[in-house]
């Protein structure tokens, strides 16, 4: 009689549990089917919205799809901010889902994704940006160095819009927390190599130019 007492009253704790953690279990489930769904209806809405101001057809203006293609990337910005949404209230759900049960820390680390989201949304807008600057600045650059007659125009604006590009990528691992240590020395060094390639460029293309303007500098200074 005892045995059986031994064996049935850990039998009985364990059915008792287990029918207290299946309500709980439940409302997990739902709520988490519940946020699948708006995360999916928010995506879509998203991309309409993306759609109507037609931010797609803008990016593809200012060359900035033709920059990803050429790293075979095929960039869809509706569909990207909606991937991004999606998973956002995804995560979120399954945050709901994780407290519901319990279970403390998955809900702590889930937290940290969702605060961690806005750290991509950043890092995207900073390479978009980047981009977009790297293409101005590079046409401006060539037709100012073609204005004044130098050479290495090509050279000159080229680099100019890769040094936006690559700073543009290094602020976005910094912003994704990615080896800022190392981003930092990799700056470092990147400023003094466009430096001495600048100094370069204007010292071979440019001696001719800038040795007229010393000539016509000192012929003023003489006539005074």
């Amino acid at each position: 009689m005892e045995i059986t007492d031994l064996i049935q009253a850990p039998l009985m704790d364990l059915w008792n549990s287990l029918l207290l953690f299946i309500p709980s279990l439940l409302g997990a489930i739902i709520i988490f089917i519940l946020g699948v769904v708006i995360a999916g209806v928010l995506s879509k809405v998203v991309e309409q919205l993306v759609k109507f101001l037609r931010i797609d057809d803008m990016a593809e203006k200012l060359d900035i799809k033709a920059q990803f293609d050429r790293a075979g990337i095929k960039l869809h910005i509706g569909r990207l901010f909606g991937w991004i949404v999606k998973w956002f209230f995804i995560v979120v759900a399954l945050i709901a889902a994780t407290d519901i049960l319990g279970w403390d820390q998955v809900t702590d680390y889930l937290k940290q994704v969702v605060l961690f989201i806005p750290n991509v949304i950043v890092a995207v807008i900073i390479l978009l940006a980047g981009i977009l600057l790297g293409n101005f600045v590079q046409r401006v650059v060539k037709s100012t160095v073609e204005a004044a007659k130098l050479e290495s125009a090509s050279f000159l604006s080229g680099l100019s819009k890769w040094a936006i590009l690559a700073f543009s990528f290094m602020a976005a691992l910094v912003q994704l927390q990615i080896a800022p240590d190392l981003i930092r020395t990799l700056f470092t060094g990147l400023v003094f190599m466009i430096a001495l390639a600048g100094g370069l460029a204007f010292g071979l293309g440019g001696k001719e130019h800038a040795a007229r303007v010393l000539n016509r500098l000192q012929k003023d200074i003489s006539n005074q």
